[in-house]
């Protein structure tokens, strides 16, 4: 690489070897790229090394560069001669002699001019003391005379005082950054290598500081912060006090107290003097305040017109003070009192006056008025644009100039009469008594300005004067469909037909305009009306649909079909494109309108419309369901019937639909469906039980048992059926015919479900022994079934039978090691009969054989409760939660064993560790209620059964609370709730409806009989 400066002062680089490179080569590549002549290179490559003539080329063409010293990174000079007619440099003037001689010691420069001296710190040096250097006079004194780099000026004549005895340069600049070391070679030559070194290292010094520039700046932003967030300004702290000052009430503000003096001078007491009141400065009082009742003589001389000057009393300013208070009082009355006066006083709104007020900063003045400058010169010098008059006058609005503004917009409208942009905006600012005017002017050189004439006619205040001002702009613009529309709007409906016929002649696109002429005329014309609107527009779908609601609206449903299939056909030969979408929503619009015969028959006609074969149940189920959401009913049954003439067999659709009647059908469109779902699909258990459920819940009875028995004949071997109708006789209080069912079931290998119920109808009827036999066998046939095991200890218990109880449980376990409920039960025996110390080692036997078993640390925890060992349950309960970090249940007792000031932070982390959690929810909810926060609590017992409807507990605390604070309203919707969701969980629940006496007792009296459970376990704690 070697650089090359030419006369232009741009350097040049070139990309060569000089060991390789010879002089032609090198006088070649800068002629061809800076035009400049070999023989000027040549003669400047003489100046390399003047030893070396270059005579001819053909020595250039041997000689290399390196051979004239040119190394790589080296810089050559281009040098120009300077020929003829040029004078040459003039030779130096030669020191004077007195510069170089030493001056007298008490010598001052400028003296004798009358310069005063004075001395810097060049002069006495470094403020600090500078360290112990070798004598550097010495130093140069030793080395050879000879002037180096750096050395400074010499002297013609060596002294004693020479420059390199001294060390430095009398007469060298003063350098600001190093005084006057300057440096070893300040008086060096600064030539291109330097310049470019400087140039290199400045631009690494910017590439450095750029790298960091980032995180500098980043970290100088986070120490602002930090510094103003821990030092804020008095004004900061007190913002946000000094905006509530608006909120301040007239009385509030006048019972703040007034500041006092506690300066510490005014705190000091004072040396109080009296002085007796001179007579005549009481005198002089007395004639200020006296009344003059008589005329003076000389004034009486003078026909009163004259006054003494010593009659004139002096003027008294606290009494001028007063009366001005006064003066000003009663104005400000009159004008609160004045009703037709422009200005009322409200002092209860004067603080709020003031938040209104507008605050102009100086940034928004100036900023004004350099928009104003700018819009001036906008103007001027572009007076036909209406976008400069228009800004220019809503900058005059903004500083509150309205008729400055009046006048700029009135130019503006001056020099663009054809803009209605700039008559609409003159039109607003103007008075209510100028505008129309305003815009009459603007209408009249724009009389095809649709904007202009409905502004004019908003102007206008009775009906009547905008309707004429409406069919005025129609003659000017009998094609504006917003015109039309306007004053169709305020016409009657004879005037409206008309109206819309002549509008559909002039406006014969418009779709809007012809339905609305259909619906205001009679059947016949409307179809007339709508048969010429499908002329003109043809390829317009909502001509079709309005025709098919028509027909619907007169009763003509076999119509509605036909229409749409019609329609449908005939836009695809137009070449429309059929949007599914669209078409869909056009269906929920026709629901919402009423019109179900036309929904249903562009769901039949679009439904499949787009959609692959293989993807339409999947399709068409989402659709019903989206449709379901939005509330739009019919057209989710429409889709479910297209759905099911395609697809008869398909059980899960059939069901969808049957859900579907169930929620928004009545019982006879319910059962229907299932009749025609269960001949399609005979083999579906779930549509018969559901179609037998629903005659029983009607009372039916006999079609409830008739039903099942043609479920039975179409499905002979199956066991849901056969428990069905075991429900069915044995809640209708049939036992006999249950017994019979359940008999007949055991016989054809009935499963375990079947053992249970014929051992809980043998409970029921009080045949122990029958019960005890059909458990024993039951268990025979199926030992891991644990309900059994539970079922034959809860009978032995009854009767007091312990220890059968206790080894019906043991056998259980064996066979069930997994079973909570068996360990509970067990636990609980135990507890009975031998007390808390074996039923907690029963308890930690279950809980090493059941890890993460919340319900048995729960039963731990209440058993050292009910022997209060309250310590003992707490940390049984820490444990518990490290083991079960997110059980509801254990997080849910924590609260309710916590102490009143702690069960708020104890809810907190519950909610954090299980949010959804219904046990944590209505834990929440009771302390509510603890707090008489009734609002609350109630919105977190509907919550909590609305997260598990299936646990009865909480709908029975909800009942209660509802009991205790609802009215009779909120308990009647608890109940319906609660007869809806049918509920079969629950510890409180279980225990009471499964007992033998509430058997066949229907929801609502569980319900209350949960919550009386509930009153008297309060009452004992």
């Amino acid at each position: 690489m070697v650089f090359l400066s030419i006369p232009n002062g741009k350097t040049l680089s070139f990309d060569l070897n000089p060991n390789s490179t010879t002089i032609s080569g090198f006088e070649q590549l800068v002629h061809q790229r800076s035009d400049i002549p070999p023989s000027l290179v040549r003669s400047s490559l003489r100046f390399r090394n003047p030893s070396r003539v270059l005579l001819d080329s053909k020595d250039s063409d041997s000689i290399l560069l390196s051979d004239l010293g040119v190394s790589r990174f080296s810089t050559l000079i281009i040098h120009v001669p300077l020929l003829g007619g040029m004078q040459g440099m003039a030779p130096p003037k030669p020191r004077l002699e007195f510069l170089n001689s030493k001056p007298p010691s008490n010598y001052v420069a400028g003296l004798g001019r009358g310069a005063t001296g004075f001395t810097t710190r060049s002069d006495i040096g470094p403020a600090r003391a500078a360290p112990d250097l070798p004598d550097r006079s010495a130093v140069a004194t030793a080395a050879a005379p000879g002037v180096g780099r750096g050395a400074g000026k010499p002297s013609e004549a060596e002294d004693d005082d020479d420059p390199e005895e001294k060390g430095y340069d009398e007469h060298q600049k003063f350098d600001e950054f190093e005084g006057n070391d300057a440096g070893l070679f300040s008086n060096a030559e600064y030539d291109e290598d330097d310049k470019e070194a400087d140039a290199i290292w400045e631009s690494i010094d910017q590439r450095m500081d750029s790298r960091r520039k980032d995180r500098r700046e980043a970290k100088l932003k986070e120490e602002i912060e930090k510094y103003r967030a821990s030092n804020p300004k008095i004004t900061e702290q007190f913002a946000d006090l000094k905006r509530k000052l608006h909120t301040l009430s007239a009385d509030e503000w006048d019972s703040i107290p007034e500041i006092g003096d506690y300066s510490l001078r005014n705190k000091k007491k004072k040396f109080e003097s009296f002085v007796p009141i001179p007579d005549t400065l009481l005198e002089k009082a007395k004639k200020e305040k006296e009344l003059v009742m008589a005329l003076d003589p000389k004034s009486r001389a003078a026909g009163g017109s004259e006054t003494p000057w010593g009659q004139t009393p002096v003027t008294d300013l606290t009494a001028v003070g007063e009366g001005r208070g006064t003066v000003l009082s009663l104005k400000l009355d009159r004008l609160s009192d004045s009703v037709s006066g422009q200005t009322v006083v409200d002092p209860k709104g004067y603080l709020t006056d003031l938040k209104s007020m507008k605050r102009t900063t100086d940034e928004e003045i100036y900023d004004r008025n350099r928009a104003r400058l700018l819009y001036k010169s906008l103007t001027q010098s572009n007076p036909k644009n209406p976008n400069g008059w228009i800004a220019a006058a809503r900058v005059e609005e903004m500083d509150d100039k309205i008729k400055v503004a009046r006048l700029q917009i009135q130019r503006g409208c001056e020099e663009c009469p054809k803009n209605e942009d700039v008559w609409l905006e003159a039109c607003r600012l103007a008075t209510p008594e100028d505008a129309k005017a305003v815009i009459a002017k603007g209408v009249k050189l724009i009389p095809n300005s649709v904007k202009l004439w409905l502004e004019a006619a908003k102007l206008e205040r009775d009906e009547e004067n905008k309707s004429r001002v409406l069919r005025k702009g129609l003659e000017h613009i009998p094609d504006s469909v917003r015109l039309w529309k306007a004053v169709v709007e305020l016409a009657n409906e004879g005037d409206a037909r008309v109206l819309l016929h002549r509008a559909v002649e002039c406006c014969p696109l418009h779709l809007e305009l012809w339905v609305a002429l259909a619906r205001l005329e009679t059947y016949a014309e409307s179809k007339k009306v709508l048969n010429k609107a499908r002329e003109k527009l043809p390829k317009e779908p909502a001509i079709w649909i309005t025709a098919a609601k028509l027909e619907e609206a007169n009763g003509n449903t076999a119509m509605v079909g036909k229409i749409i299939d019609r329609g449908i056909k005939t836009l695809q030969r137009e070449g429309v494109v059929i949007d599914r979408e669209n078409w869909m929503n056009e269906a929920e619009a026709s629901e919402r309108a009423g019109s179900v015969a036309t929904c249903q028959a562009i769901i039949k006609n679009t439904i499949g419309i787009g959609v692959e074969e293989e993807d339409r149940k999947r399709t068409w189920v989402a659709d019903a369901d989206e449709c379901k959401k939005r509330g739009s009913i019919e057209t989710a049954r429409a889709i479910y019937a297209h759905a099911l003439t395609v697809f008869l067999t398909k059980k899960s659709i059939w069901l969808k639909a049957a859900q579907l009647e169930k929620s928004h059908g009545s019982r006879e469109s319910l059962d229907a469906l299932l009749r025609k779902a269960v001949t399609y699909v005979p083999q579906a258990e779930v549509l018969w039980l559901m179609g037998a459920k629903e005659k029983w819940l009607a009372g039916d009875v006999p079609a409830a048992r008739a039903i099942l028995q043609e479920a039975y004949a179409a499905i002979p071997n199956s066991e849901e059926i056969w428990l069905a109708a075991f429900k069915l006789e044995f809640e209708n209080k049939e036992p006999e015919r249950a017994r019979m069912l359940l008999a007949k079931a055991r016989e054809r290998g009935g499963t375990e479900r079947v053992w249970m119920k014929s051992a809980i109808v043998e409970r029921e009827l009080g045949n122990v022994e029958e019960e005890r036999r059909l458990l024993d066998e039951g268990l025979k046939q199926f030992p891991t079934f644990f309900k059994l095991w539970l079922m034959l200890g809860q009978l032995e218990e009854r009767f007091k039978h312990l220890e059968q109880a206790r080894k019906a449980y043991g056998s259980g376990l064996k066979h069930c090691p997994h079973c909570v409920p068996l360990w509970l039960s067990l636990a609980n025996l135990e507890e009975q009969v031998n007390g808390l110390n074996k039923a907690r080692a029963i308890l930690t036997t279950a809980r090493k054989r059941n890890p993460g078993a919340a319900e048995l640390w729960l039963a731990a925890i209440r058993a050292e409760l009910r022997h209060d060992n309250k310590k003992e349950a707490e940390h049984l309960m820490s444990k518990a939660l490290q083991e079960c970090p997110n059980s509801g249940i254990l997080w849910a007792a924590d609260i309710e064993m916590a102490p009143r000031p702690r069960r708020k932070t104890k809810s907190m982390d519950a909610m954090k560790k299980c949010d959804n959690d219904p046990h944590v929810t209505a834990a929440v909810a009771k302390l509510f209620w603890q707090d008489k926060k009734v609002e609350k609590a109630r919105s977190w017992f509907k919550r909590a059964v609305t997260l598990s409807p299936d646990i009865g507990d909480f709908w029975a605390l909800y009942y209660k609370f509802e009991h205790q604070h609802g009215s009779e309203e909120n308990q009647k919707e608890v109940i319906a709730k609660c007869v809806a969701s049918e509920p079969k969980h629950g510890e409180k629940w279980q225990a009471i409806s499964k007992s033998v006496e509430n058997a066949h007792q229907p929801i609502e009296t569980i319900l209350k009989r949960v919550m009386l459970a509930m009153n008297k376990e309060e009452k004992a704690a």
